[in-house]
């Protein structure tokens, strides 16, 4: 057996090749960590971050391609590498500047311009992405300003209702009802010293007033601004037990006060509830009246177990334009967020409940 050392034959090429796969392995773990680092940055960017984010990978991208600095540009230079937004013919939305490079054409190596180029779309990307999220976060601002525009707008128009509302109210009050009054002391006297003729007057200058006085409550009762919406449900209650209806009150949380416009829309619906009752009910009957003041939405509930609407009012209540009291109370409540749900049955009365959000305006 031979002494000499053992020798691989083509020692110079194995070596050769192994230092070529040595550099290639180094090349594509270069590739790796520049996508990775940069992809990983790329991911997280947001609105505050896309510049620094974005100066960083071109930075990167200049070492990688042995530069040692990098801008980025706007889309309308006419210097610089395209940096496009996704897609097929995706628009230039920034150039990027690498001094000696003038595009990818120059890097030789066709695996290291293909890691540039994913670079570039990773970049584009990211832009856009963030692009977008601008314009939607603008949008959003848009639509929250106009919302609480609208809202303001709102508050005023039933604000300026209400305070037309208790003007006239007052002057009801101040001026034709203390005339009526006057009239009916001056026909008591007249009657009591034997002068009164006709069907008794007295009795009408009583009505005029009575009438007057409903009218007034009607147009802005006094206990809603003071007392709030259950006191004003008690008095719409207590109104329709005069008249002989049977009235059950269930007020949940009865001290609970809401907003002005919330207060009156409920009690807008109430009203206009209690008037069906008056006109589709057919007499006295059972009626419930139901508010959970301190629940999220606010629920009002008024039915009565009369005689039900006619069947025309049965059929197209339920629908725009055919009922005008109806399509005011949910147009009230719309307004404001809320619900009204109608429902009607022939001998088994009428159901309204309105729901409205405790945050709603005013």
């Amino acid at each position: 057996m031979s002494n000499r050392p053992f020798a691989l034959a083509s020692d110079g090429e194995t070596i050769a090749e192994l230092r070529e796969l040595y550099r290639a392995a180094e090349a594509r773990a270069a590739r790796l960590r520049l996508l990775s680092a940069s992809g990983r940055e790329l991911a997280e960017a947001d609105t505050a971050s896309l510049e620094a984010v974005i100066q960083r990978c071109a930075e990167r991208l200049a070492w990688f391609t042995g530069s040692g600095s990098a801008f980025v540009m706007s889309a309308d230079n006419a210097e610089g590498i395209a940096i496009r937004a996704p897609g097929p013919g995706g628009a230039v939305i920034a150039k990027l500047a690498i001094p000696g490079l003038d595009g990818l054409e120059a890097i030789p190596d066709p695996e290291d311009r293909e890691a540039f180029r994913m670079q570039l779309e990773m970049m584009g990307s990211t832009i856009d992405r963030i692009e977008r999220e601008r314009e939607r976060a603008e949008l959003l601002r848009a639509l929250q300003e106009r919302e609480r525009r609208l809202a303001l707008l709102l508050e005023k128009v039933f604000t300026a209702q209400e305070e037309e509302r208790r003007r006239v109210s007052h002057e009801l009050h101040d001026g034709v009802a203390q005339t009526a009054t006057a009239l009916v002391r001056l026909l008591e006297r007249a009657e009591s010293a034997g002068l009164a003729a006709g069907p008794a007057p007295k009795e009408i200058a009583r009505s005029l007033v009575a009438e007057l006085r409903r009218v007034i409550a009607g147009l802005r009762p006094t206990l809603l601004d003071d007392l709030g919406l259950a006191a004003a449900l008690q008095s719409l209650g207590d109104g329709l037990e005069q008249e002989g209806f049977e009235v059950r009150l269930a007020l949940g949380d009865a001290d609970a006060r809401l907003g002005p416009l919330t207060e009156t829309a409920l009690f807008r619906v109430a009203q206009e509830a209690v008037s069906n009752i008056h006109k589709h009910a057919g007499g006295p009957c059972r009626v419930t009246i139901e508010a959970r003041l301190g629940d999220d939405p606010v629920v009002l509930r008024i039915a009565d177990q009369g005689r039900g609407p006619s069947s025309a009012t049965r059929d197209h209540g339920a629908f725009s334009g055919h009922n005008v009291g109806i399509d005011v109370m949910r147009e009230r409540m719309a307004a404001l967020g809320g619900t009204v749900d109608w429902r009607g049955e022939a001998g088994h009365g009428v159901s309204v409940e309105a729901r409205l959000p405790r945050g709603a305006p005013g």
